[in-house]
């Protein structure tokens, strides 16, 4: 499982960091999912694998322009392409007005089918061949989602000294067996995939947290989940000053919830543009790793544009650029 940071900016871009978007795929970029589509998220994906003729899904997190702005340039641009394919968008209700209304007022069309889905019913629930994924309401200044991505394709493992001791000789029902089907043996039994194979490996499970000011509030979803990505848009300095509204999260309160709830792997995003990257540059971006690293013991990571995160079947989490791990 990967994911690559399309954008890791907070509100507004900056020379090094676009708003906020991130790619994530099971086993390569076919399929693929997108979730948030900041503008500029098109140009982005030119400098990634990622193509939108292979995207099978986008997630949005909540309206704000920063998460949405890049919807209709991208599927217009992916219609322009030749794509036919349906493309599933699970959103809010007022994105799918935002995108008719774009539609209906700049001459333009799409050449394949969206299939909009509320990402804010009660019942929500998606899932494919390779995720199946579920939400978990914020606190944010509008109506906010996380998504819970959790694998669906395990492999099987025959297990073989239990299919010869019943009889059961190698052949084309193991091969189905192991992909998971049932089996119906010319002697009338009928083999059930289930009593003849075992998943021996944990399904990864990974967060992807739209803006929120109150971590504690994926405390239940949390359980069992090998990373989380959240925002961490201030220092707590910064947060204090800007108000109690609901907002924003500080690097210090997301870290504390993560050390709370023991979460292995935390990768801090969307982060204020204040914050500089360069060298001695004030505020400095690595301000935001010190104050987490203060209540944090778990491996933490600050996400850069570009940056590309695999998490192996062993559930450890790897940056394939090493330095953006926070020393």
């Amino acid at each position: 499982m990967e994911f690559t940071f399309l954008g890791t900016s907070a509100g507004a871009p900056t020379r090094s960091r676009n708003v906020t978007g991130l790619a994530l795929c099971h086993s390569g970029p076919k399929p693929w999912y997108l979730v948030d589509c900041g503008e500029g998220t098109q140009h982005q994906l030119m400098r990634t694998r990622y193509s939108v003729m292979q995207l099978r899904a986008i997630f949005i997190t909540h309206i704000h322009g920063d998460h949405t702005f890049g919807l209709p340039g991208l599927l217009t641009s992916a219609s322009m392409l030749g794509r036919t394919e349906p493309l599933d968008i699970i959103a809010p209700v007022q994105v799918q007005r935002f995108i008719t209304a774009v539609m209906d007022n700049s001459d333009s069309t799409l050449g394949y089918p969206l299939n909009f889905i509320d990402s804010e019913a009660p019942d929500f629930h998606w899932q494919d061949e390779q995720f199946s994924v579920s939400a978990v309401a914020l606190s944010h200044r509008v109506s906010c989602r996380a998504y819970v991505f959790t694998e669906t394709r395990l492999e099987r493992q025959l297990l073989q000294d239990k299919l010869r001791k019943d009889g059961i000789e190698p052949g084309p029902g193991w091969g189905e067996l192991q992909k998971g089907n049932s089996v119906l043996l010319e002697d009338g039994r009928l083999l059930r995939s289930d009593d003849y194979t075992q998943i021996p490996r944990t399904a990864r499970r990974l967060i992807v947290a739209g803006d929120n000011d109150t971590p504690a509030l994926l405390a239940e979803a949390c359980e069992g989940t090998h990373v989380l990505i959240h925002e961490a848009t201030y220092t707590q300095d910064v947060a204090d000053r800007v108000g109690p509204w609901p907002q924003h999260s500080s690097a210090g309160q997301v870290a504390k919830f993560a050390q709370q709830a023991q979460l292995p792997n935390l990768v801090l995003t969307h982060f204020s543009s204040r914050y500089q990257s360069g060298p001695g540059g004030t505020p400095h971006i690595n301000q935001l790793a010190a104050e987490a690293m203060q209540h944090y013991q778990g491996q933490l990571f600050l996400a850069r544009d570009f940056d590309t995160y695999r998490l192996a079947k062993d559930l450890s989490l790897s940056c394939l650029t090493t330095e953006t791990a926070a020393p």
